[in-house]
Order: C-alpha cells, then sequence, then structure tokens
C-alpha cells in the first residue's frame, strides 16, 4: 500500500470535509484561559469529545465506509480497535446499514467493548497489543471476503480524520501551532497535510505518552520498529505501528516536534481539565495538553486537539483518587 502524498492527501481531505457534512458534527474549538494564563501564550480546545462518538474517529470510519462500493457494504466490514475507531465504526455502519465485526485487544477497556456491541456491531477479543489485535481482523476479513477498516492504515480513514483541521483553520484561522496526540498517526498526517497546504508556517507537535510511544520512535528510528509499550493513561494511543503503515512517512515529513511525557503529566492535565474548564477527557487528549505545557518551543497561539473524552467510570474514579 503506497502512501498518499501529502498535496494529494490534502485535497482529499477537503472532499471528505463536504461528504461527512451530515455524518458528523462540527465540532467547536474554545478558549482555554486558565492554561492560557499559565502558559504566557492563547491557547483553544479542538473539542473532539463531544463528537457524536465522544471521538474524532467517527470521521474517518464514516469516510471509509461512504467509499465502498454496494457489494463491499453488502458483505459487511470488519476492523481493530482499542476502542474508539471501533465505536465510531459501529456507529458509522449502523447508519449505513452495514454489517461489522471490531476486534479489539485484551486491554481494551469493558465500558468501551459494550459501548461498540450497543451500536450493533459483533465485538471479538484478540490479543494483549494491538499490532496482534489488527493482525487477526486483517486474516480474517481476507477469509471472509470482508473490506478490512484500519484505524490509521487507510486513506480514506486519514482524509476523515484530516477534516478535524479543515474546522480549526475555519474557526481560528490565526492557529500557530497545533498539539495532536499520536497513535497510529491517522489524525496528524490528515491534518498536518491539509493544514500546511493552506499555511505552509502552521506548526504541528506529535505527542506522545512515554510508556507508548511507538510511532514517535520509529520516526527516530527512521523505519518501522518494534516499540516495548506499557501501560498508559493514553490507551487510545497505545500500541505498536503496523508494518507498512503508509502513516509513517507522511508522520516523518509533516510532524514538526515529537513531545514524550509521562504518566504522572498526563494525569495532572486530564484532572485539570476538569478542575479548570469542566470537560471530562480521555488520556490521549490529556497527553496533548501535558506536551503543551513540555514544549519549550510553543508558540503564540496553540491549538489542542482535546481528541476524545470515553473516559471509562472506573478509570475517572481512579484519576480523582491518585490526585
Amino acid at each position: 500500500m503506497l502512501s498518499p502524498d501529502p498535496g494529494t492527501l490534502a485535497a482529499n481531505v477537503r472532499a471528505a470535509a463536504q461528504r461527512l457534512r451530515d455524518c458528523v458534527l462540527a465540532t467547536p474549538t474554545v478558549p482555554a484561559p486558565w492554561l492560557s494564563q499559565e502558559l504566557g501564550c492563547e491557547v483553544r480546545f479542538k473539542l473532539e469529545n463531544v463528537q457524536l462518538s465522544g471521538s474524532f474517529k467517527l470521521r474517518g470510519a464514516s469516510h471509509a465506509l461512504l467509499q465502498l462500493p454496494p457489494a463491499l457494504r453488502a458483505a459487511g466490514v470488519v476492523a481493530a480497535s482499542s476502542g474508539n475507531h471501533g465505536l465510531g465504526l459501529a456507529m458509522a455502519a449502523a447508519r449505513l446499514g452495514i454489517a461489522a465485526t471490531v476486534y479489539v485487544p485484551t486491554t481494551t477497556p469493558v465500558g468501551k467493548r459494550e459501548a461498540i456491541a450497543r451500536h450493533g456491531a459483533a465485538v471479538e477479543v484478540f490479543g494483549d497489543d494491538c499490532v496482534l489485535t489488527e493482525a487477526r481482523a486483517r486474516e480474517v476479513a481476507a477469509a471472509t471476503g470482508r473490506h478490512y477498516v484500519s484505524p490509521y492504515n487507510d486513506a480514506d480513514v486519514i482524509a476523515g480524520q484530516g477534516t478535524v483541521m479543515v474546522e480549526l483553520l475555519q474557526q481560528w484561522p490565526e492557529v500557530d501551532t497545533v498539539y495532536v496526540a499520536l497513535g497510529g498517526g491517522g489524525l496528524i498526517a490528515g491534518m498536518a497535510a491539509f493544514g500546511k497546504a493552506a499555511r505552509r508556517d502552521l506548526q504541528f507537535v506529535a505527542c506522545s505518552p512515554s510508556a507508548s510511544p511507538a510511532m514517535a520512535e520509529c520516526v527516530r528510528a527512521g523505519r518501522i520498529v518494534d516499540v516495548a509499550c506499557h501501560d498508559t493513561w493514553s490507551d487510545s494511543t497505545a500500541g505498536g505501528v503496523e508494518p507498512g503503515a503508509i502513516t509513517f512517512p507522511l508522520c516523518r515529513d509533516l510532524v514538526d516536534r515529537f513531545v514524550d511525557v509521562e504518566e504522572a503529566a498526563i494525569a495532572t492535565a486530564m484532572r485539570d481539565c476538569l478542575a479548570h474548564q469542566h470537560l471530562l477527557v480521555e488520556g490521549a487528549a490529556g497527553v496533548a495538553v501535558a506536551a503543551l505545557r513540555a514544549d519549550r518551543q510553543r508558540g503564540k497561539r496553540a491549538a489542542v486537539i482535546v481528541c476524545g473524552g470515553n473516559l471509562p467510570y472506573s478509570s475517572l474514579q481512579r484519576l480523582l483518587a491518585t490526585g
């Protein structure tokens, strides 16, 4: 599978924004005055945590399914997910009348598994790492003649995720630096391709938990490598990078900086979002806030992508108990 060139991807992101108008919310971008005061720059949050599925993943899943020809829609789809992609796919598939099966690793919280099932998708648990789960899902899809919808290694998914940037530039055209949690790289690849096509001076910062910095380490190594991944608050970005991932060259070429943050900083950021802005955010969003705090090169106008708010109640209890 060839990685799309950034110019083509930017055009596809623009087209995806038109296709998705009736499928997803145009989420708001709001000031974060408490963080602006703390850091001495203007900070705004792009609130994908209020998306219909609770995360940006609905965008990519919806766009990928919309692009399927009738025969593949009729056969049904298979996906692998640590939670949010599966939920987005389940919602999109239900809307379009497509049967869906979602494979999740054992690390996916039970609450997320149940949410996927509530939207009509069959849920199968396999493997303790996303790479193993993805491999199994691909095997099943190939054996049963169904289309596999990757959470990030799919040009249509990446274009759908990139529509976050279309909205952000409409809402805040003066933004100069964008902080994005980094898992497989689909969100930041789509956003950066569109953003840099529109404004070459825009900076994109990829934010990873130090406990699971797979894509960041691959870029640093110059190739896709196995990276040890440990438990993290940012469960939705945890896991390795699939061999041949088309997001790798996009992240390598389009991302300006990679910032890794520790678990204590992630938890503090999550608690601060709740205390100061009444926002319930999941760990990946906390990673982006923590990375902004840690970045010594931050600009004057910084946007943080609050990528999701699907924090299980048990995790919320643990977060507050350790604060």
